[in-house]
């Protein structure tokens, strides 16, 4: 049962297990029938409440008189023509749109998942940056991507990436919340080392997650090698500075006796000369890290991916480093599903 746009509808994906309790509760019922829900929503991942078949049949017409399941609903997927990228739109119950990505490689399912309509950093190669910032996205309008790509999806989701549409800091509260029930073992169940969160750098927060010691993933975009050139893209390094970003990176990355991943939007004319690349292994050789080198996916705008030659001499460049070097060949970029590409119509 759906009731699109009806906001006086309790919505049961995102909820927690106490919240779920509660819910039971206010329906008459005992608190271990929120906590069956929460079983079958997350563990099970059925969606038909009629299937729930431990719930008392009166009860299960309570919640679908009272509750909706989703808060997505799916409005189109686009195919690569490998069929190996699959970019996927939702609609929210208010009427604003988000997409979220499906990539597989060999044994390796990730899904590439929205926590914002639009992006209020503004990085200015960035297609999401061009909608300028609608809203947040609640946690179960993040976890339901996940649930509603895993239905989807012909294998098992491996990895979740927080790294679609909008900055994933500064929806702090709700992106916790998501991961949480992403990672709960009552429920998804999904290893905290399968879950990254990538930030354009909100320092912060990024002080805020480290001490709060959470085991999942983070993602750092630099994307320049001085704090002069990641101004010329990032206008929000004006108010998070190079300098104290990785300072924070390496408290992280010390405090949670865990590796950071610095991720590299590599661009023609911008960042991809040797110098640079010099400057980076110099600037993250004391950081226990890896460095994640994106080729610029392009977006029609004025900026541009350096040719391959540029790209190999920039990675040469960094064949001595003391961290792992990788490079991300972004998948879908022919369906504008790549990094930087995604971006929808809202209203």
């Amino acid at each position: 049962m759906n009731h699109p746009r009806n906001l006086e509808y309790q919505v049961l994906v995102g909820q927690s297990k106490t919240q779920l309790e509660l819910f039971a509760e206010s329906l008459g019922e005992q608190s271990y029938r929120g906590r069956q829900l929460f079983d079958w929503l997350y563990h099970q991942k059925n969606d038909i409440i009629d299937e729930m078949t431990d719930l008392p049949a009166l009860f299960r017409e309570q919640v679908k008189k009272s509750a909706i399941v989703h808060p997505l609903v799916q409005v189109t997927q686009s195919d690569s023509g490998s069929k190996q990228t699959k970019k996927f739109l939702f609609q929210l119950q208010d009427g604003n749109q988000i997409e979220s990505v499906l990539m597989k490689e060999k044994d390796r399912t990730t899904i590439c998942i929205s926590t914002q309509v639009g992006c209020a950093v503004n990085c200015d190669f960035c297609a999401t940056a061009a909608m300028g910032f609608i809203q947040n996205l609640s946690a179960g309008e993040i976890v339901d991507q996940f649930l509603q790509l895993k239905k989807l999806s012909s294998g098992p989701i491996t990895n979740v990436v927080f790294m679609g549409m909008g900055e994933p800091l500064l929806n702090y509260k709700n992106v916790i919340a998501a991961a949480d029930l992403l990672h709960d073992p009552d429920g998804i169940n999904m290893g905290a080392k399968r879950i990254t969160i990538s930030t354009a750098g909100i320092i912060p927060k990024i002080k805020q997650f480290t001490a709060e010691a959470h085991k999942y993933k983070l993602a750092i975009s630099l994307n320049g090698s001085t704090q002069e050139q990641r101004l010329k893209t990032m206008p929000i390094s004006a108010a998070q500075p190079l300098e104290e970003l990785l300072a924070a990176a390496t408290c992280y990355s010390r405090e949670n006796k865990t590796r950071v991943t610095f991720e590299y939007v590599l661009i023609k004319d911008i960042n991809e000369k040797i110098e640079d690349a010099r400057r980076l292994q110099e600037m993250l050789s004391p950081i226990n890290c890896k460095l994640n080198v994106i080729p610029y996916n392009e977006t029609g705008g004025v900026y541009a991916r350096p040719d391959d030659e540029k790209i190999q001499t920039f990675l040469s460049a960094l064949k001595k480093a003391p961290f792992p070097v990788t490079v991300r060949w972004s998948k879908g970029v022919g369906i504008d599903a790549g990094c930087g590409q995604l971006a929808t119509k809202t209203g």
